[in-house]
């Protein structure tokens, strides 16, 4: 027997065969060694098993592919028929948009609904799922696409997979087609609504201005005025049904079910504007800050969610509300001016404190914000003489200064002493240590300070600012002095240096810093200027300061006055009283041009507020002001600035100056919209 045969015949043995086949050919190989005659009776025997082996094995492999062959067709029909019969909705549709079959349960499902508009957007997906994926990933359909699609009122959650139909041909695409079920998920994701709905929410609502209506009315009133106060905030409570707590004279702990909150955007805290009707002696208006946070695995953490807002509201001015909800703050109101506090017990007790921290400290690192001006020239140089009475070194960090501060920072480094004083990021970043107390002025945001690394440096920070807050604040200061009334950064400092326990003698370059800077931001005490305003600036005129070189500092050449000029020239008027206007050439400087055109703009009648886009190359800056029936802060705010009510400013990166000024005028028409909702 040929070996290549005899190969293939074992081949198509099953194992059991083989070993019996083998044991049987030894037996006989054997027999024939012990009897010669026994050789070809043994061969012939040997064939004919091999044949009935053959045989058998043949005749057992038909009857196994029978079998298979009956029950493949058995489950080919079970799976017809469960396709067919399907519980769910189901279609089979190629990737161009071709239908090839639907199920009797999915024509009766959308029987009233125009489903190709759906289809078309779930093929689109998938299209483009399965373009930017790679081989081994077009396996399962379930991954590319499984979402939850809104058909009629129902909610559906897609599921499936998905085979190549047709290959590739010459400029045209693979063709893939898809089974789709349609699982009915209304009930479960209602559930889940309801369930989000009824979670507590936790809020803070503080009277602003409660101190000052109690001393300004008589003992008869208060009782009557209180009572309608807190009326109001118990019928404003139940129209959401929701559970009001006062917890202090001045301040209430609400509790609300979180579907409430949408309504209360809606209304845009309607509230606001009723406590104000509140009819009180004096010609008073009673203002609220409030603060509600959905944030916190306990209640407990979303009531300190929500001290945290109400200080961010507080910050922001007051008369405004503030939503803490998914990681974002959301603020309604905020229309009204700041009110001046006229106690100066806070003052005082952050000048000890700010000494104490000196004291404690290796050394002192003062640093305003980028683009500094000033206003935050002069606070730091304020705070550098605080620290050098207290007999710590100190650092001003500058890296950048527009004409506005060239004539100041030439007279500062004409004195030996502020040679070396006033230092550059890098030096600051070799200089500063975990032991440096880093004293930010002017303002709180930690992308608009000089040097934001600085903040990563050290734990020991000291915020001093004016400007209403934006929720990118400075969180881990230690020591803050946050007060929205104040005029500016330099009128925090004078405080400071005024109830100090040291006696602080400024030098003449220290005293015309601050009294410019307040100055400056209060346009020649024209606007935001409060009584405690003018008694600082009287303060630095017992120092000895020197207005009118102050003044001159002040001073445009005729070039930059030529400038203003045109920029007025070109104003244009947009909601009946507000300009608009553009400066167009490229100029590092181009802030401070914007800034004093602006201010130009608003003294023209007619004019409540004035808006300049300007160029600075690389980013496009706008600077706001009004005369406070207009909050400039709440549109430029939207554009990532901030500012007062009155003066607020804006760098927005990304867009040419057209886009910017179309932007803004958006902002402008939605606060306009929002004030009418």
């Amino acid at each position: 027997m040929p070996k290549n045969y005899n190969g293939k015949l074992f081949d198509k043995l099953v194992s059991k065969t083989k070993v019996y086949l083998v044991i049987i050919a030894i037996l006989l190989i054997i027999l024939c060694c012990y009897e010669i005659q026994y050789i070809t009776p043994a061969i012939l025997l040997y064939i004919l098993v091999l044949m009935y082996a053959y045989w058998t094995n043949n005749k057992r492999k038909v009857e196994l592919s029978e079998h298979i062959k009956d029950l493949t067709l058995t489950v080919d029909n079970a799976a017809k028929s469960t396709l067919i019969n399907s519980p769910f909705p189901l279609i089979i549709i190629e990737t161009d948009g071709n239908v090839i079959w639907k199920s009797s349960k999915f024509i009766h499902e959308f029987a009233n609904i125009d489903i190709h508009n759906y289809l078309n957007n779930i093929v689109k997906e998938l299209r483009l799922e399965i373009e930017n994926s790679s081989e081994e990933n077009k396996r399962e359909l379930e991954e590319l696409i499984k979402k939850q699609v809104k058909i009629g009122n129902k909610t559906y959650k897609i599921l499936g997979e998905y085979v190549k139909s047709r290959e590739k041909e010459k400029n045209k695409e693979a063709q893939y087609m898809a089974t789709l079920y349609f699982i009915d998920e209304t009930q479960n994701v209602e559930l889940a609504e309801d369930y989000e709905n009824s979670q507590i929410c936790i809020g803070i609502i503080m009277v602003d201005n409660y101190e000052e209506i109690m001393q300004r009315i008589s003992s008869e009133d208060r009782p009557q005025i209180l009572a309608q106060i807190e009326k109001t905030l118990y019928d404003w409570a139940a129209e959401f049904e929701g559970l009001i707590v006062k917890s202090d004279r001045d301040t209430f702990v609400v509790i609300l079910e979180q579907q409430y909150i949408e309504k209360l955007e809606e209304n845009r805290f309607n509230i606001l504007d009723t406590m104000k009707e509140i009819k009180i002696p004096g010609k008073l208006q009673s203002t609220l800050s409030i603060a509600i946070s959905n944030e916190g695995a306990s209640n407990y953490e979303k009531y300190k969610s929500a001290e945290a807002a109400i200080d961010l509201a507080l910050g922001r001015g007051g008369d405004q509300a503030v939503i803490r909800k998914d990681g974002k703050y959301t603020f309604f109101g905020g229309r009204t001016q700041e009110m001046e506090k006229r106690t100066r017990v806070k003052a005082r007790i952050v000048s000890h404190a700010l000494e104490e921290l000196i004291k404690e400290s290796e050394q002192v690192m003062i640093m305003g914000h980028s683009n500094s001006d000033i206003d935050a020239m002069g606070a730091s140089f304020g705070i550098y003489r605080i620290a050098k009475t207290v007999g710590k070194e100190a650092y001003i960090v500058n890296e950048t200064a527009g004409m506005s501060l060239e004539t100041f920072l030439e007279e500062a480094k004409k004195e030996e002493e502020y040679q070396n004083a006033i230092i550059t990021k890098d030096i600051a970043l070799e200089t500063i240590t975990p032991q440096t107390l880093l004293v930010v002025v002017d303002t709180h945001k930690t992308n608009y300070v000089e040097v934001p690394e600085l903040l990563e440096r050290t734990n020991k920070i000291v915020v001093i600012d004016h400007h209403r807050r934006s929720p990118d604040f400075i969180e881990n200061a230690i020591l803050t002095f946050h007060e929205v009334y104040a005029s500016s950064a330099c009128e925090l400092v004078t405080e400071l240096i005024e109830y100090s326990e040291n006696d602080i003698n400024l030098s003449e370059i220290e005293t015309e810093g601050l009294y410019a800077g307040i100055m400056m931001d209060t346009k020649n005490f024209t606007f935001k200027t409060g009584v405690r305003t003018f008694e600082a600036a009287a303060y630095l005129r017992k120092c000895g300061v020197d207005i009118i070189k102050v003044k001159k500092w002040f001073q445009s050449d005729l070039a930059t006055y030529n400038k203003i000029a045109q920029i007025v020239e070109k104003a244009e008027i947009v909601n009946d009283t507000i300009g608009i206007s553009i400066y167009d050439a490229q100029d590092e400087n181009a802030n401070i041009v914007c800034a004093k055109a602006a201010d130009e703009l608003l003294t023209i009648s007619d004019i409540t507020a004035s808006f300049v886009i300007g160029n600075l190359g690389d980013k496009v800056c706008i600077s706001g002001r009004s005369i406070g029936d207009i909050n400039v802060q709440l549109i430029l705010e939207k554009l990532g600035g901030g500012g007062h009510i009155t003066l607020a400013g804006a760098q927005v990166e990304g867009m040419n100056i057209e886009e910017v000024k179309q932007e803004l005028i958006n902002r402008i028409n939605e606060y306009f919209s929002e004030i009418v909702g």
